[in-house]
């Protein structure tokens, strides 16, 4: 079977970047400088493809099909329900995304406000299957030092991940830490 050969498609302009544009966000939502970013690799190079790009940007805002407060809710919403990540994950996620750091702010304090740290954390080890570390004291340390790394990348707390550990019945030293 021969493969073809991609063609290179022709610059869009306004109408042609509209299109694209929509039919992108019907497929996955985006935030602004996502989608800024796929318009750039399909438009008119230059100042008019700029022009072109920020008009269509301001109608899909007028619109109601983009928006980056809507964007960081939901993103924020979902990566707490259905990942079951913490704060920090979370954030880090949205400033990738490109979100400014005050809609950041707002989305995480207003998802998680009422939000369990301890709970949402035995939530994800029950999601990810994490079991208890056990067998010798090496083969122990080991198991915890990787339950730890796994519970901060997930974005919990460090005194989060030790009250997890504690359920499970692991001595953890302490050390002071300045929370955020």
């Amino acid at each position: 079977m021969a493969f073809r050969a991609k063609t290179a498609k022709a610059p869009l302009e306004y109408a042609g970047l509209l299109e694209y544009a929509v039919r992108s966000l019907a497929s996955r939502m985006k935030s602004e400088r996502d989608l800024r970013r796929l318009m750039s690799q399909r438009a008119v190079a230059g100042e008019d493809g700029a022009k072109a790009m920020g008009d269509v940007i301001a109608k899909l805002k007028e619109l109601g099909y983009l928006s980056d407060e809507r964007f960081a809710a939901d993103f924020t919403r979902l990566r707490r329900d259905n990942e079951k990540f913490g704060q920090r994950r979370v954030q880090q996620g949205l400033m990738q995304k490109g979100i400014a750091a005050p809609l950041v702010k707002e989305a995480l304090g207003t998802a998680y406000e009422d939000v369990d740290e301890v709970a949402l954390a035995r939530e994800y080890v029950a999601r990810k299957r994490m079991k208890k570390p056990e067998g010798d004291r090496e083969k122990k340390q080991k198991e915890t030092a990787k339950a730890m790394r796994r519970l901060v990348a997930a974005g919990f707390s460090t005194k989060t991940v030790w009250k997890v550990l504690r359920e499970w019945g692991v001595e953890v030293d302490e050390v002071d830490v300045v929370e955020d």
